[in-house]
């Protein structure tokens, strides 16, 4: 690609950064750093009614947790800035003053009242109250006024609105990366508002006239922005600008039913729809994130990649590298990407088996010191090297091996009422002597020692063995008893046996 790429992902402050925006940030940052391109955030606030505090702070820290940190953007100027609307919008009407002058947009005072009016009135006789070709002549704006009363109401301080002249009669034709070429028939358009009465652009005119500014090459984007292609396309045409390449990526949708994945599906089965935990400055409530929830930024990323994308191969654990060098918008799909939370809790495996044993334990060592529980680094990573294959997330480790920190007080019940019987106690008795006459105490020994006791006792290895993994774990789970013993040690597999036989016995 002989162009210097430049994207750019433009998400609005007004809550929590949603994993399907979060998808479109990853799509924008793998183009841009396969073809060595730049990757801007620019925050679209112009709608300060409904701006929420914390949402810029809580965009910029969900890319950073993801990984895919934009090179351009507020507190990183890149020399297009400023990167927040807002502290653009002194530039804005100067371009809709422009389109005014080259005939392409005129200066409209209709009030809400007139146009409430016009649509009620449509509506009695079956139709639909579209602003455009067809009425704009009859209506209050500059296209029936004279210039001199049109500066006349303007001069007054008399509310006024910019709306786009939508051409008339003609095929436009469109293309998209993902969808092909396309084509609509300009007499459906309406004329949309470019510059409000407020003095603030609408989000077309400012997108348009940023990404000319900061010379975006492509856009890519989410499928809802599709029925606004038409607009933007003849936005850079009036402006005698050349337009950039769209790409309208597929929606996600939820995962039982039909529609686009919201927060209530994840609120009601259970499964996050936002990369980071989330508290509404307002109401207070909570929303749970990827991150607090315990995935790898990584395996969501991973997961996220394939909804709407494939590599066109059986691969599908991609590191972030991985992800760039196989990135191709060609592979993009048209049709919505079904969410499916079990897929996500897979990537999430695979990384936790895939992920340093060091890394885990270090990790496991924060929950066990908020669990009051002291340990050392060494027996933590011997741990968790035996028992991390059966984990999803971090803190399964407890739940998988928690005997290893702290002895049983309490036995399955089923799991009891099957592996002790009458002469169980006994047999446990004789158990504790083998295991104190081993003087290396390792899980060979170990083994070695007790089974051949067993085999010349002439004992089922079951009625030994299940009632020493009761004693060791309080249940029939875990991985070899023998790496048990060896790592909790010699005198408190000892002491858990004398409990047992004593609670249980």
């Amino acid at each position: 690609m002989s162009q210097n790429v430049r994207v750019r992902f433009a998400p609005s402050p007004t809550g929590p950064l949603h994993i399907g925006g979060v998808r479109t940030a990853l799509f924008n940052y793998l183009f841009a750093k396969k073809h060595g391109g730049t990757f801007i955030l620019r925050i679209e606030d112009t709608d300060q009614n409904r701006y929420v505090p914390g949402a810029e702070d809580y965009i910029r820290e969900s890319l950073d947790w993801c990984g895919i940190s934009y090179d351009e953007g507020p507190t990183k100027d890149g020399g297009f800035g400023p990167y927040r609307q807002s502290e653009r919008k002194d530039k804005y009407h100067a371009f809709a003053k422009a389109l005014v002058d080259t005939n392409n947009a005129y200066y409209a005072f209709d009030t809400a009242e007139s146009l409430d009016a016009h649509r009620k009135d449509h509506e009695a006789n079956g139709k639909t109250f579209i602003y455009n070709w067809h009425n704009r002549l009859k209506l209050d704006n500059s296209l029936v006024l004279s210039q001199e009363e049109t500066e006349k109401r303007i001069a007054a301080g008399e509310n006024y609105v910019i709306r786009f002249k939508s051409p008339q009669d003609e095929m436009l034709q469109l293309r998209d990366e993902i969808r092909g070429a396309m084509e609509i028939d300009t007499n459906i358009l309406d004329d949309k508002v470019l510059f409000k009465s407020d003095g603030m652009p609408t989000y077309h005119l400012a997108n348009i006239v940023d990404d000319h500014l900061m010379e975006i090459t492509h856009v890519i984007r989410g499928e809802e922005w599709l029925p606004s292609l038409a607009l933007h396309v003849l936005l850079y045409r009036a402006f005698g600008w050349d337009a950039p390449v769209f790409a309208h990526l597929p929606l996600i949708h939820k995962p039982v039913g039909k529609g686009k994945l919201s927060k209530r599906d994840g609120d009601k089965l259970g499964f996050p729809v936002f990369p980071l935990q989330w508290e509404d400055p307002k109401s207070k409530e909570i929303s749970s994130g990827y991150r607090e929830d315990g995935y790898f930024a990584e395996a969501m990323v991973n997961m996220l990649a394939f909804l709407g994308w494939n590599p066109g191969t059986e691969q599908e654990i991609f590191s972030l590298e991985e992800l760039v060098a196989a990135f191709d918008l060609k592979r993009v799909n048209k049709a919505g990407a079904k969410f499916d939370p079990e897929k996500t809790k897979w990537f999430q495996q695979q990384y936790m088996q895939e992920s340093p044993v060091a890394l885990i334990a270090d990790q496991f060592m924060t929950f066990l010191k908020d669990k009051n529980v002291t340990t050392t680094e060494e027996y933590t990573t011997h741990v968790v090297d035996l028992i991390k294959e059966r984990a999803i997330f971090v803190e399964d480790l407890w739940t998988l091996g928690s005997y290893f920190f702290t002895a049983p007080t309490e036995f399955d019940a089923k799991a009891s009422k099957k592996a002790w019987k009458e002469d169980t106690a006994a047999i446990m008795q004789e158990v504790k002597i083998i295991l104190s006459g081993v003087s290396n105490f390792t899980t060979i020994e170990a083994q070695t020692a007790l089974k051949e006791w067993i085999v010349a006792k002439e004992l089922g290895f079951g009625k030994v063995m299940q009632p020493f993994r009761l004693s060791l774990v309080g249940a029939m789970q875990g991985p070899d008893v023998f790496d048990i013993a060896t790592t909790v040690g010699k005198e408190e597999t000892l002491r858990r046996i004398d409990y047992a036989i004593t609670t249980l016995g």
